[in-house]
């Protein structure tokens, strides 16, 4: 466990989540919370804390279930994370302070955790496309400067280490059916299971 790190997930109005996914379940907003509370709760273990950005009051119902504070954020993804930082920030000045995607439903636990002891210095992890970001993190106590979006994975390396190893969970993040397949291929958590059933069964 990284007892220095604190976490930012973004999780979208379960309404507006994963629209690349239609056509995968009956019910999409139901696939898309399975995947943040499975994220979480493989991530939960790995760090001191993790702070969700939602403004979805259901969201924030499960994760509060979680044990997981939450609290409602600006539009857009740099912007909630740039809000969700300054709190952490302001709560400890010294901290290394991440940035993790909500939609790593086959994240292991031992996987971010070994990211995280890898990495000494401001530093990211390439999705496995190599071109979008699943995890950023700030130097102790500095800024976290997130640049999600397209070409993510090549703004982040001009100024952060590439962390990338044998941690295959962590750069498999989920926008497509061919993306979900991937994941399953790894070992989906348990509740992406139970929403996916008979999938995974």
């Amino acid at each position: 466990m990284r007892a220095d790190v604190d976490l930012v997930v973004p999780v979208k109005a379960l309404r507006r989540a994963k629209t690349r996914l239609v056509g995968v379940t009956d019910d999409r907003p139901a696939l898309a919370l399975a995947f943040a509370l499975d994220t979480i709760s493989a991530a939960l273990p790995a760090v001191r804390s993790v702070l969700a950005i939602t403004d979805d009051p259901f969201v924030a119902a499960e994760l509060a279930a979680l044990g997981v504070e939450s609290t409602p954020g600006p539009e857009g993804l740099n912007e909630a994370l740039h809000h969700g930082a300054a709190l952490l920030r302001s709560r400890d000045p010294h901290s290394v302070i991440g940035a993790l995607q909500a939609d790593l439903p086959a994240l292991r636990t031992t996987e971010l955790e070994q990211a995280l002891a890898a990495a000494t210095d401001r530093a990211f992890c390439p999705d496995r496309q190599g071109t979008g970001t699943t995890l950023l993190l700030s130097t102790p106590g500095g800024d976290l400067m997130p640049r999600f979006g397209e070409g993510s994975a090549q703004a982040h390396a001009r100024d952060a280490q590439t962390l990338i190893g044998p941690w295959p969970s962590l750069r498999n993040d989920v926008d497509t059916a061919e993306d979900l397949e991937r994941a399953a291929e790894l070992g989906l958590g348990p509740r992406t299971c139970a929403a996916l059933t008979p999938v995974c069964n």
